[in-house]
């Protein structure tokens, strides 16, 4: 119901398909660990072939015509002047995150002339050996270690990562994609995911409020209202991992933060602020905001003035001119694919994040919702997220604080 469309790139969508169904599953949680640059068990192997001449035979004989160049001989040559055959043959990929190594072996299997599969986590040890049971040891080279200490020799032509934290930027490995695509990504090189826009909408959420708060009013008989500001502190002082759908969002969305993978840079992820402005759709009582993101697979194009732009979005950096746009289904596979984690969308395991109130706010229909909102990396720990969030209705003016850690 929301985001862009896209167009396509001549990616082949088999691979596409891969890695957005191993992006909506899988667990997150890979940091740490220590550097190993060659795993064990890998090798590379170097095959050479040489022509070996018989010195003994000093009688040149003539040699034979070579056969006749046939209709079939022709159209092979022919398939290999297309460029894209070459280029599943040469493609170099650098999977960031790998995890367990799944989206390397799809690599492989797609043709990957090497793939190196980067983890800072002890999964890697396990990776390691989930490619060799696969037999593609020869092809994918697993990097204990952070993007930002391993080393490799030769330059990439697609980076790929499951990098998406919980609200986006969570927890995000993004800055991990920034520094592998500065270090080793081809220039016109693809990254998938390319880009990623995160929404919040105003919600309603009875039942949940309900739930956790209104039982504390009567517990069997029991008077227990004196639990009520506890109960609000201990269900919605941070911010809340859940699904809800589309039945709850109150509001057309507002684009917080558009992500452009190749272009975006480490102050970026810094602090990001925006100003939103609603208008309700319904009377309904407010119990706060929602967030969730999509995320799209474009390649690069092949602009003048950067390669790196997708033509899509050249000029749409700005937030008003997406902010509320329809998102249109994938009527045909030559569309960019596009997983979404929207409330309307099949649930992924990132849900949506909801910040709420600890007292909703009636708001009638046509009635204005609006404030800002800022997301700053925690000083603590910069994994960790910073929310500030002032929101007016109604004459009345609120500011929520929390931390998403």
């Amino acid at each position: 119901m929301y985001g862009i469309t896209g167009y396509s790139n001549g990616y082949h969508q088999n691979q596409q398909q891969h890695s957005a169904e191993e992006k909506r599953g899988g667990g997150r949680r890979r940091r740490g660990g220590r550097r190993s640059r060659h795993p064990p068990g890998f090798r590379v192997s170097d095959h050479h072939h040489y022509h070996y001449n018989n010195d003994d035979d000093d009688d040149k004989q003539e040699q034979k015509a070579p056969p006749p160049c046939t209709d079939f001989d022709m159209a092979y040559f022919h398939s290999y002047a297309h460029v894209g055959i070459h280029e599943e043959m040469i493609k170099v990929v650098m999977d960031v995150g790998c995890g367990t190594g799944i989206l390397s072996i799809f690599c492989a299997q797609a043709g990957a002339k090497r793939v190196y599969a980067v983890d800072a986590s002890d999964i890697a040890l396990q990776a390691n050996e989930v490619v060799k049971a696969n037999n593609l040891a020869e092809k994918i080279i697993v990097l204990h270690g952070r993007v930002e200490d391993v080393e490799i020799d030769e330059e990439v032509d697609v980076i790929i990562s499951e990098w998406m934290g919980y609200m986006l930027l969570y927890e995000s490995m993004l800055g991990s994609v920034i520094t592998a695509r500065d270090r080793w990504l081809k220039h016109g090189g693809l990254i998938l995911p390319s880009n990623a826009t995160l929404y919040m909408a105003p919600i309603t959420h009875p039942d949940r409020y309900n739930d956790s708060i209104e039982f504390w009013r009567n517990v069997y008989g029991i008077d227990m209202s004196a639990m009520l500001q506890l109960a609000k502190q201990c269900a919605f002082e941070e911010p809340c991992v859940e699904t809800i759908t589309g039945e709850n969002v109150l509001t057309w969305p507002h684009v917080v933060k558009h992500v452009d993978c190749y272009t975006i840079q480490h102050n970026e992820l810094e602090s990001v602020s925006t100003r939103y402005k609603f208008q309700s759709m319904m009377r309904a009582p407010l119990h706060g905001f929602a967030f969730w993101f999509d995320v799209e697979f474009n390649g690069p194009t092949n602009s003048p003035t950067n390669n790196h732009i997708p033509s899509l979005l050249t000029g749409a950096s700005n937030n008003n001119h997406i902010d509320g746009i329809q998102k249109k289904k994938r009527a045909n596979p030559n569309e960019a694919l596009v997983l979404s984690t929207a409330p309307e969308d099949p649930p992924t395991h990132w849900q949506q994040t909801l910040i709420y109130f600890y007292d909703p706010i009636e708001v009638e229909q046509d009635q204005i919702i609006e404030g800002s909102l800022t997301l700053s990396q925690s000083k603590e720990n910069r994994r960790f997220m910073n929310i500030h969030l002032e929101y007016s209705s109604g004459g009345r003016s609120y500011v929520k604080e929390s931390v998403m850690r």
